[in-house]
């Protein structure tokens, strides 16, 4: 079957009344709880499951995608308003985007993410109808030991993401992998570093430490800081459109963007939140001044926001083309419809073209719902700036207690999320970057597991990582920029000495 007579298959299910209704529940949910700090699109899917049982296949699948990838629009709005990621992945616009509402331009911000996630999900969209066979084969292509040299490569990338000394990134990147050694040994079974506390045998909450990190530690930071009341009376449509210069600095980010979370959504086991770090790290690298960034670069904002939604759309292509769920959140989208007694797999395009063709074509219809939804709130959503944050403190904490809890309804991770937000004041303090620490802490669980997975397979031989073509150049690949930053940081000493040499008097 053609993607055309596809795509006209899918238009006809797609614009039933019923299917068209449950988007749009979908896609308001999801922004609405993408926008809540905390709580995220896993709890609320999780909650809309029993619900599925009483909906049309398709209904329910759109309606589910739609809290997914709303979710994914309405989640750097807290991060650029509160510094507080609603989603994981929407960690990385805190960086940027948060200095750009503290500089008085939240409502370009909050414009240019929701074009920059418009753009990157239809470009995903495309992606998806067009280079599903082609991109499922290629997933089906990497064996353990590509994961691990691209997850190796992703933690040598991530230390270039803390914007003042490379060793601190480093050491960064390295407390999120103790980190994330916490919990039940994958292979063994045997509790580490749990230090006999049974609620650590599951691992350290990823939403507790995003949200420690990011929302406790700027409670604590700002909490007797008289604020600068930079937001405009009133949020007009005027005041929300970017300059040219922003348009122009934002076109090839979003395009890049576009194609690393494209590339990282189809791959099993990676997700949004890689492609967003991996985004970010890229446009760092390529910028002509990198020291822009952490300081309201607009790229920073949209780039991992068009991977992040790119990553949302192919994120299908392995659970639908392959069965294989990239995340929790693909699991349980599994799940569903496993519940309809539909079956995944390479056979699915074939034997329900309506319902995988109607997917497709309502991930366009909803993009354009998320437009017109977010859109007409990004004066609401500024709004919040004007509330006294002594009146606003007390709720952050609240959503953020309350979405801790949510995830596995323990009030330990409520005090997990106190500890790691202490720790996040105590790194802001001493100028340690804390984006490092979450992508190590995402990636190196996966890269432990893909390790010893290639090494059992090898019986030991650590060559099978360079004899592997994929894997031997993504090593390279990792090396060569190693040794840039390396010498980067070379050429930057050296300057520093000259520049000393030059003046002697100014060290007096």
């Amino acid at each position: 079957m053609d993607v055309v007579n596809g795509l006209l298959i899918g238009l006809q299910s797609a614009m039933q009344p019923t299917t068209l209704l449950y988007c749009f529940i979908g896609v308001f949910l999801g922004t609405l709880i993408g926008v809540l700090p905390g709580i995220g699109a896993l709890a609320t899917i999780s909650l809309l499951l029993p619900i599925t049982y009483h909906i049309p296949p398709t209904a329910a699948i759109v309606m589910l995608a739609g809290v997914y990838y709303g979710a994914q629009y309405g989640g750097s709005t807290a991060s650029i308003l509160l510094n507080l990621p609603g989603t994981p992945s929407s960690a990385v616009a805190c960086l940027d985007g948060y200095p750009m509402a503290k500089q008085g331009r939240a409502g370009v911000a909050l414009f240019m993410t929701t074009v920059a996630s418009f753009v990157g999900s239809m470009l995903g969209i495309l992606v998806l109808a067009l280079f599903a066979p082609s991109i499922a084969e290629l997933g089906l292509k990497f064996g353990p030991a590509e994961y691990f040299s691209m997850m190796l490569l992703g933690l040598i990338a991530a230390s270039t993401l803390a914007s003042g000394s490379p060793a601190k990134g480093l050491a960064m990147v390295a407390v999120g992998l103790l980190l994330g050694t916490v919990g039940t040994d994958v292979n063994s079974g045997v509790a580490r570093f749990d230090f006999g506390v049974p609620e650590l045998m599951d691992g350290i909450n990823l939403v507790a430490l995003a949200m420690g990190v990011f929302g406790i530690a700027e409670v604590i930071s700002s909490i007797n800081q008289v604020r600068e009341g930079k937001v405009q009376e009133k949020i007009t449509f005027r005041g929300m459109l970017p300059t040219g210069k922003d348009m122009r600095d934002s076109i090839m980010p979003m395009l890049r963007g576009t194609g690393i979370g494209s590339f990282f959504g189809a791959l099993p086991g990676t997700g949004a939140s890689i492609a967003s770090f991996m985004s970010y790290a890229v446009e760092k690298k390529v910028a002509k001044d990198p020291s822009r960034f952490g300081n309201g670069a607009i790229e920073g904002v949209t780039a991992p926001e068009s991977a992040n939604n790119a990553a949302a759309q192919t994120a299908f292509v392995p659970t639908l083309s392959l069965g294989i769920p990239g995340d929790a959140v693909m699991a349980l989208m599994l799940g569903a419809l496993i519940i309809h007694g539909i079956q995944p797999g390479p056979l699915l395009m074939t034997q329900q073209p309506d319902l995988f063709w109607g997917l497709i074509v309502s991930f366009g219809i909803g993009n354009i719902m998320l437009v017109i939804l977010n859109l007409p709130l990004i004066g609401i959503w500024v709004a919040i700036l004007r509330i006294p944050y002594r009146v606003l403190y007390p709720a952050i904490l609240v959503f953020i207690s309350l979405g801790v809890y949510s995830v596995n309804n323990n009030t330990f991770d409520v005090l997990m999320v106190a500890a790691i937000g202490a720790l996040g004041y105590a790194m802001a303090v001493f100028r340690f970057e804390a984006a490092p620490m979450l992508l190590g802490f995402v990636l190196g669980p996966l890269m432990e597991e893909n390790l010893r997975r290639a090494l059992l397979l090898s019986r030991g031989d650590m060559m099978t990582f360079v004899e592997r073509p994929i894997s031997g150049g993504l090593l390279a690949f990792g090396g060569a920029l190693l040794l840039w930053s390396v010498w980067g940081a070379l050429k930057r000493t050296v300057r520093a000495s000259e520049r000393k040499a030059d003046f002697p008097e100014a060290q007096n």
